[in-house]
C-alpha cells in the first residue's frame, strides 16, 4: 500500500535555493530616485507659479532682473484701466457662461441617463468628440460660423459672441460630470415622485438635482476654471476692443515689460484659488463626519 503525500515530510526549499537575492541597495536606491522623481514634478508642475510669485514682489519692471523686495505691485495692481477692464471682462465672461452651461448640461445630462442605451452611447460620444477636439479648431470654427452673420451686423464680434463661444466649449464639461453621478442614483427615484403624482420639472428639482449636486458643482467648477483660463477659443471669436485677461496679456508680450500688477493679481488669484480648494475639502470632510456620528 502506498504511503499518503504528506508536505512535511520533505525539506522545505529556500528563496536563495531558487535564485532569489535581496537587492538592499537596489531598493534603497530606487527609493531615493521616486522621492526625487515626485520632488522634480511637484516643482515643475509649480515652477511657473513660484516665478510669478517672485516677480510679484519685484520692484523692478523687468523680468529679468530682481532689484529689490516691495509690496507696490499688489497696491497698484488695479491702477491700469486696461487690465481692470480686462478683469471684469474676464470674470463676467466666465460666470454667465459657466450658469447657463451648467443649467442646460445639467438638464442634457439628465434626459440623456434616462434614454435608451444605444442612443445615450451615441449621445455620449458626440459629447466626448468637442473635448477631444483642438481648442485652435474649435475657435477657427466658430469664428467662421460668427462671420457668416456679418453682412446682418457689422459688428457682431464681441461680449456675444464669446460668451456663446464660452458655453459651447464647456457644456461638455458638465455633461461629463453630470451622467456618472446619474449612474450612482436609484433609477427608479424619478419614477417613484412621478407616481406620487409629482410633475416631471418639479421632480427633476427637487429629487434629481439634489441627489447629484456633488457633480453638478465639480462640473461647474471645471467649467468655469476652464472658461476663466481661456485664451485660444477667446481669441478667434472676440472684437470691438472685447479683452479678457488672457488676451489683454497675450496683447501685451510685445511690449518692453509687462504691467507689474498682473504679476500681483495672478498670484492672488492663485491663493485665493488653493484656500477655495482647502477650505471646500475641509467643509466637506467635517459635514462627512458629521452625517457619520450622527
Amino acid at each position: 500500500m502506498m504511503n499518503e503525500y504528506n508536505p512535511n515530510n520533505y525539506e522545505k526549499a529556500t528563496l536563495e535555493e531558487y535564485g532569489f537575492k535581496e537587492h538592499k541597495a537596489l531598493k534603497m536606491i530606487w527609493k531615493i530616485a521616486s522621492k526625487v522623481l515626485l520632488v522634480f514634478s511637484i516643482f515643475m508642475l509649480y515652477f511657473a507659479v513660484i516665478i510669478i510669485a517672485i516677480q510679484s514682489f519685484n520692484s523692478s519692471d523687468s523680468t529679468t532682473e530682481f532689484a529689490g523686495f516691495t509690496f507696490d505691485n499688489y497696491i497698484h495692481m488695479f491702477e491700469k484701466r486696461s487690465l481692470n477692464e480686462a478683469i471684469a471682462n474676464t470674470f463676467k465672461t466666465s460666470i454667465i457662461a459657466t450658469l447657463i452651461a451648467t443649467a442646460i448640461g445639467t438638464l442634457v445630462g439628465i434626459g440623456a441617463f434616462y434614454l435608451p442605451p444605444k442612443i445615450k452611447n451615441r449621445l455620449t460620444l458626440l459629447n466626448n468628440i468637442p473635448l477631444l477636439n483642438a481648442d485652435i479648431v474649435t475657435g477657427v470654427s466658430l469664428m467662421l460660423i460668427f462671420s457668416l452673420f456679418l453682412p446682418i451686423n457689422k459688428h457682431i464680434f464681441g461680449f456675444w459672441t464669446i460668451l456663446i463661444a464660452h458655453v459651447y466649449f464647456i457644456l461638455p464639461y458638465i455633461i461629463l460630470s453630470v451622467l456618472p453621478k446619474m449612474k450612482e442614483i436609484d433609477p427608479n427615484m424619478l419614477d417613484a415622485s412621478l407616481d406620487l403624482g409629482v410633475k416631471p420639472f418639479k421632480s427633476i428639482i427637487k429629487v434629481i438635482i439634489p441627489a447629484i449636486k456633488g457633480g453638478i458643482f465639480s462640473g461647474l467648477v471645471l467649467a468655469f476654471t476652464i472658461s476663466f483660463e481661456d485664451f485660444v477659443v477667446g481669441y478667434f471669436t472676440t472684437g470691438n476692443g472685447y479683452n479678457t485677461l488672457s488676451i489683454w496679456i497675450y496683447s501685451s508680450i510685445g511690449r518692453k515689460s509687462l504691467f507689474p500688477g498682473v504679476y500681483a493679481f495672478s498670484t492672488a488669484l492663485t491663493l485665493i484659488m488653493i484656500a477655495s480648494i482647502v477650505i471646500y475639502n475641509l467643509v466637506k470632510g467635517r459635514i462627512k463626519n458629521e452625517k457619520k456620528n450622527g
